[in-house]
């Protein structure tokens, strides 16, 4: 089986008990989930990628004028709906989405969040292209992860994850995943560790000038 596709039926399995699981590594989430709501506040038009089970997708959508929240296991995307449904949000367009496929022209979004992912994708700089591919020049590309090198209880727990087969293609530091958003050409504005059992490197920055892309329209 490919490795994408034994990632997806992870997810599949696992979105019921999601968001118990993060219990566990929730420290972190109210500030990142401050930072994140105050990076896209007042946007327009916002992409939110991986979006899972909508913790992120709720507490920014608010802030926003238009957010697409994507996921690309369907078990996700339904308690993503539910949630969203729930929460009365009649902004929120809920679709499925590849991270790596992402169907919409270049420069669509004023802001792309991509909340503890990166981390998750077996192509980085394949991924961080797609991104910053639909993100307008001067738009906001948002990526705070889970930073599983950042300390030695990290470094544990994350080995400890890998073992129950957890899907994981790689451990960052907050400066590793700042040099990453670095080498695709987004000018990063703000990194911060915010600790954690896990930390997560919360990394903000711009991108200064279109995307390259080959990207066609079909039909």
């Amino acid at each position: 089986m490919a490795v994408g596709n034994r990632d997806r039926e992870f997810w599949e399995k696992h979105a019921a008990s999601y968001d118990r699981t993060l219990k566990l590594f929730a420290r972190p989430l109210p500030r990142m989930l401050s930072l994140v709501s105050e990076a896209v506040s007042g946007a327009a038009n916002v992409l939110e990628v991986a979006a899972g089970t909508g913790v992120v997708t709720t507490a920014i959508a608010p802030r926003v004028g238009r957010l697409v929240a994507t996921d690309y296991a369907s078990a996700m995307l339904g308690v993503l709906q539910k949630r969203v449904r729930e929460a009365g949000l009649a902004n929120v367009e809920c679709e499925y989405g590849d991270i790596y496929a992402l169907a919409y022209p270049p420069g669509s979004f004023d802001a792309v969040v991509a909340c503890n992912v990166l981390h998750l994708v077996p192509d980085l700089p394949k991924a961080l292209q797609a991104l910053c591919r639909v993100l307008s020049p001067g738009g906001k590309l948002i990526a705070p992860t889970f930073c599983h090198d950042e300390t030695w209880t990290s470094w544990v727990v994350s080995r400890a994850l890998a073992v129950i087969g957890q899907p994981m293609h790689r451990r960052f530091t907050t400066t590793s995943l700042r040099d990453a958003l670095e080498r695709a050409g987004v000018r990063v504005r703000l990194a911060e560790t915010i600790a954690g059992l896990i930390p997560i490197g919360y990394v903000e920055g711009v991108l200064e000038t279109a995307a390259e892309t080959d990207w066609l329209p079909s039909g």
